[in-house]
């Protein structure tokens, strides 16, 4: 190994090489600066002379994030949430955040230099390219989150071809003599920032850099760089860059136990973009169990304006969002990866508080939905989103997958459509529901179910008998059924939980020992043990009350005293289906329960008018629709509805509830997600068979073994199973399958059809619209209701859903509340007769050029250079260089015009 050694010393000094019998380039850098060459066995060299056979100069520097994830131990993949994106996915963002930007300044120095060109100043022409040149090699980019540096890379290639065009320009204006003295000026590593928290990554990315960049140099000039050939710029910092504290990059270790002293965000370099993809680990207990429980804590206390259920993403685009509006910025624009659950609730927080802020951001570019690639198992199942954001307010596009090729392609193929409007926090373009503001109307009457804490309180049907139920009157007041979210859907399967809210732990003992003993020997046991792996303060506390729930709903209890029942939906699944739930059940977390019995509410809950609030309002788990119950019934604007209009939905609603369930008793193997996959087969227009077979016969089910996705804790999801039939149809088969049909036929599903149809024309005559409303009016009509109904709360007229339970309770001097509220809002308005003053036409010439285009941009057709002058202050001059940079960017193709006088802006096709 002393030849390798002697070798890179050379390298590192541009010194003689005794190997190679020659004096080689000075290299410097940092890459043959430590020089212990590695014993390697004969078969590993013999791996390094086959890899030595191929020609490595065109090969694809963004292959070494690939490498090293898949190198990387899975323990350890898990922890850095390290998930390399692929070219196609990269390119896609970057572009939006970092090249659409730098090509509109672009535009408007070629039209700038275009009009000194055409008044025959070609040195002036040539001095604003130049200068554009000079921001090109100025300009910095950060991955606050670098990984092996695909994002940098891919930036540095970019702006490379960007500089070929602004140098061909420049050659073009004045000759070589233009591009004399430029010599080592140009866009090169030192401006392509990046933090990473993983060494081996990191040095991977400033290698990517400096292949990227050694590879251009040769494409376009056929030779090296100047020596050294490498620098040492320093540009990739290890560094956490989310999270500093003192002694940083270790913990303090205090009793055997990690600490992070005084911790804090810590500062990231300045750059004009960012941009880059964050680790995907999630939220709380996942952050907990991939970073550890205190690396979490003290990331949450550094960045206390996170909220504890956003995912661990949120930290970069909440400290990049910060950095766009701080004074003296200089950044521009950020866009990041995250996973697509930016959108859903906790997320969205994040991303609304920016873009309602006193100094507000804007998402320029957004896509909600994007598919991952399936190279690797445990990404196969990801779904990301990408977002760029840009101080102010301005207009975003808005692109939507319609479809996906192969993703396991190098190059997979996206189709998206784009729509273009101002880009709400939850990703959509139109009615801004997150304007939506919780109603008084409706408070304190939904709720999620038990948070248990201990699977020994569900006990099994001949647990519960065991214990006494069916025999014991007393033991059956805390012994009651239980329901989760499958059996909504499934049925219920004769399991119980044990309640003892209310009663005291020396009352239970004595009371009811057996119930007592069974909790002491399970939920006890298991509760201490979690407390003792943990600081949590929660886990002590349910430790410390272990014979209660962890969250027991006190309030929504309260809200059940006189009801004999509920409304119950569950919170993920395919079909979002209402319906009325015994009071004597107690519904586990992951079912919502709405405390009212009037079948109104029920009905109007089970519309399409709501279905459309709540696909739009709540997030999705994989392909499952969840309801938020904050999101969805909380700011839920119901219907002003007559008694008479109240009524006709009452009975359609209970006609509707009663018949899923009869169908459901009549036929063991009906489910509601089969009644409701078949009912959706024929909303799309599939037909029944024309000769249904007999029963018995090829109707039945061909398989008893049901495939189903599991939740997080371990139980069966609904919407995941076509009602107990593993037959899959043809999608574009229009004739029911022999497995629909028997639903069809045993749910009698075309009268669950018809109640439906009769269900939505009813609601939507008591809210006053069509009955064929558009999805999209009906979002904005129904955020415009919730508008009105929050302002008639403020001034005390709250339609209360149940007036007889939330009166006396939640009632306060609301008239007193609304005239103070009312004073609050008395503000100075804008007078139509005061003068607006003209902004001033700007000095330099590639401003002046800017501002063109963007009034043209603004104006609603074709516009002359008069009608533009006419927007700002009058000056002599200003009316010439507008015509000026119109006939400029006319010539140079980023505008049209038809008689030369008036002109618009040419739209993409």
């Amino acid at each position: 190994m002393p030849e390798v050694t002697q070798l890179w010393e050379a390298m590192d000094r541009g010194t003689w090489a005794h190997t190679l019998k020659a004096k080689v380039r000075k290299f410097n850098g940092e890459f043959f600066r430590s020089r212990a060459a590695l014993p390697l066995g004969r078969e590993e060299i013999g791996e390094l002379r086959r890899a030595a056979d191929h020609d490595w100069n065109e090969v694809d520097p963004s292959i070494f994030g690939t490498l090293l994830e898949q190198a990387l131990d899975p323990a350890d993949r898990k922890k850095l949430g390290a998930h390399y994106t692929p070219r196609a996915y990269v390119e896609r963002l970057v572009i939006a955040t970092i090249i659409e930007p730098l090509r509109e300044d672009w535009r408007n120095v070629q039209a700038t230099a275009e009009t000194f060109r055409s008044n025959g100043d070609l040195k002036r022409a040539a001095a604003e390219v130049q200068a554009f040149h000079d921001q090109l090699c100025r300009t910095r980019v950060l991955d606050p989150a670098c990984g092996t540096g695909n994002f940098l890379y891919v930036s540095l290639e970019l702006i490379k071809r960007l500089e070929g065009e602004v140098l061909e320009a420049l050659l073009d204006l004045g000759g070589q003599e233009a591009l004399r003295g430029l010599g080592s000026h140009s866009v090169d590593p030192h401006q392509f920032l990046g933090l990473e928290i993983n060494p081996r990554a990191a040095a991977i990315a400033e290698l990517v850099l400096w292949i990227g960049y050694l590879q251009w140099h040769f494409r376009t000039k056929g030779a090296p760089p100047d020596e050294p050939i490498l620098r040492a710029f320093k540009n990739i910092k290890v560094k956490n860059a989310v999270l500093d504290w003192d002694g940083a990059p270790l913990p303090k270790i205090v009793d055997g136990k990690e600490i992070y002293p005084n911790p804090r965000r810590p500062e990231w370099p300045p750059a004009e973009f960012i941009v880059g993809n964050p680790p995907f680990i999630g939220k709380g207990a996942f952050m907990r169990e991939a970073l550890g429980e205190r690396l979490t804590e003290a990331l949450w206390r550094a960045n206390p304006r996170i909220n504890e259920s956003a995912d661990l993403v949120m930290f970069w685009w909440d400290r990049a969002a910060e950095l766009l509006t701080v004074k003296g910025t200089v950044l521009r624009r950020f866009g990041f990866v995250t996973t697509n659950s930016i959108s859903q609730v906790f997320n969205r927080r994040v991303v609304e508080r920016h873009l309602t802020a006193k100094k507000p951001i804007s998402l320029v570019f957004a896509i909600p939905d994007h598919p991952w690639t399936k190279a690797t198992e445990d990404a196969a199942s990801v779904r990301i989103a990408m977002t760029v954001g840009e101080k102010d307010v301005r207009q975003g596009a808005l692109a939507r997958v319609e479809r996906e090729g192969d993703l396991t392609s190098d190059h997979p193929i996206i189709e998206m459509t784009i729509e273009l409007g101002r880009i709400n926090p939850d990703l959509t373009i139109g009615a801004d529901l997150t304007s939506a503001s919780k109603l008084t109307a409706n408070f304190g009457l939904s709720s999620n179910g038990m948070l248990l804490a201990g699977r020994g309180f569900v006990l099994s049907r001949s647990e519960a008998e065991h214990l006494g139920v069916g025999s014991r009157l007393e033991v059956e007041s805390v012994v009651r059924p239980y329901i989760n979210g499958r059996e909504l859907y499934y049925g219920w399967s004769g399991r119980h939980i044990i309640d003892l809210f209310g009663i005291t732990l020396d009352d239970a003992r004595s009371r009811f020992p057996n119930v007592y003993q069974h909790l002491a020997t399970t939920v006890k046991v298991e509760r201490a043990s979690v407390a003792a792996k943990t600081t949590v303060r929660d886990a002590h506390d349910y430790a410390a009350r272990w014979w209660l729930f962890a969250k027991p709903r006190a309030a929504f209890r309260d809200a059940l005293v006189d009801l004999d029942r509920y409304v119950g939906t569950t919170e993920t699944a395919k079909h979002r289906i209402f319906q009325f739930v015994d009071s004597r059940f107690i519904h586990d977390h992951m079912v919502i329960g709405i405390a009212t019995a009037d079948a109104c509410h029920l009905g109007v809950l089970s519309s399409r008018i709501h279905l459309i609030w709540t696909l739009a309002q709540g997030g999705t788990l994989e392909d499952r629709p969840r309801y938020t119950k904050s999101q969805c019934f909380d700011p839920f604007p119901f219907p002003d509805a007559n008694p008479i209009q109240k009524q006709t939905i009452r009975v359609i609603a209970e006609e509707l509830d009663a018949h899923r369930k009869r169908v459901l008793a009549e036929h063991p193997h009906l489910t509601l997600t089969g009644l409701y996959n078949v009912l959706e087969r024929v909303k799309a227009g599939a037909v029944p068979q024309a000769q249904p077979s007999s029963p018995g016969s090829s109707r039945r089910s061909t398989s008893s073994v049901r495939d189903r996705k599991k939740s997080v804790d371990g139980r069966d999801e609904p919407g995941h199973d076509g009602g107990r039939s593993s037959t899959v149809h043809d999608e574009q088969s229009n004739v029911l399958t022999s497995d629909e049909q028997r639903i069809f036929d045993d749910g009698l599903v075309l009268i669950l059809k018809e109640l439906h149809d009769r269900l939505d024309v009813a609601v939507a005559a008591a809210y006053g619209w069509p009955a064929d409303i558009s999805d999209e009016d009906i979002l904005a009509r129904l955020v415009a209701l919730n508008k009105r109904r929050a302002e008639e709360e403020q001034r005390g007229l709250v339609r209360w859903l149940r007036p007889d339970y939330q009166v006396p309770r939640f009632a306060k001097t609301l008239d007193k509340q609304a005239a103070a509220e009312d004073g609050a809002q008395v503000a100075a308005t804008f007078s139509l007769g005061e003068k607006r003053h003209k902004p001033a036409f700007p000095a330099s010439p590639v401003e002046q050029t800017a501002t063109v285009f963007a009034a043209l941009s603004a104006a609603p057709g074709a516009i002359d250079a008069k009608a533009l002058a006419g927007q700002f202050k009058y000056t002599k001059t200003s009316e010439k260089r507008i015509a000026d940079a119109l006939a400029s960017l006319a010539r140079l193709g980023y505008v049209s015009t038809t008689d030369g006088v008036s002109f618009a802006l040419r739209r993409a096709a």
